[in-house]
């Protein structure tokens, strides 16, 4: 069993993590703006769903095996590229015509969350570096340790990266009849989040 303590410990230090702006965060926001709240809880949890598969990975001890082949990761990460850039060129091609209502519906953001998280490899080596700090070999089965504090990051991060996404839905209401406007700066978050992947080494 789990030290009270260490997940007194863990759960400070994850709520921090959570909240800083990353990619994770921006695709919530550009959610949030461009479809409303119920796509940036969806692509939130698509989002935490994705992690979800990062820790498994860790907890099961293939982080080594795939430190073999990081070609692997370099293939996900092109992936990512490509899906993010797809939808930056829906967002600018349909922001002079669409309105908030028109944007991408909860499933398809949540398949953009998992997608998005699953591409950014950095998530795993997160995990690695992070998780096996607070997991104690005595406590009981290490893949179930993992399981714990990875789901206590998953859901610490479905609720601030969602409520940003709600925060801006409640700005992109404001700005409704300008579906330029949301079009625009919704592809440019995107275009953004695409260039990030592109440049990490």
């Amino acid at each position: 069993m789990i030290d009270p303590l260490t997940l007194l410990a863990f759960i400070p230090a994850a709520l921090a993590l959570n909240a800083t702006p990353g990619a994770d965060m921006m695709l919530c926001l550009a959610q949030g703006m461009r479809s409303g709240s119920r796509s940036a809880w969806a692509a939130s949890a698509g989002i935490s769903v994705g992690s979800m598969v990062h820790v498994m990975v860790a907890g099961l001890g293939l982080g080594a095996v795939i430190s073999a082949f990081p070609w692997a990761f370099d293939v996900i990460r092109w992936l990512g590229i490509g899906y993010l850039l797809f939808l930056a060129f829906q967002a600018f091609r349909g922001g002079a015509t669409k309105t908030k209502g028109d944007g991408m519906n909860p499933w398809r953001a949540f398949r953009a969350g998992f997608f998005t998280n699953l591409s950014n490899f950095k998530v795993i080596w997160f995990v690695l570096a992070f998780v096996p700090q607070f997991v104690a070999p005595d406590a009981g089965p290490v893949f179930l340790q993992f399981l714990i504090f990875g789901g206590l990051i998953a859901i610490g991060g479905f609720f601030v990266n969602g409520l940003v996404g709600v925060f801006a839905g409640t700005l992109g209401a404001r700005l409704v009849r300008s579906g330029r406007v949301l079009g625009y700066v919704t592809g440019g978050i995107y275009t953004a989040l695409a260039a990030r992947l592109a440049i990490m080494e």
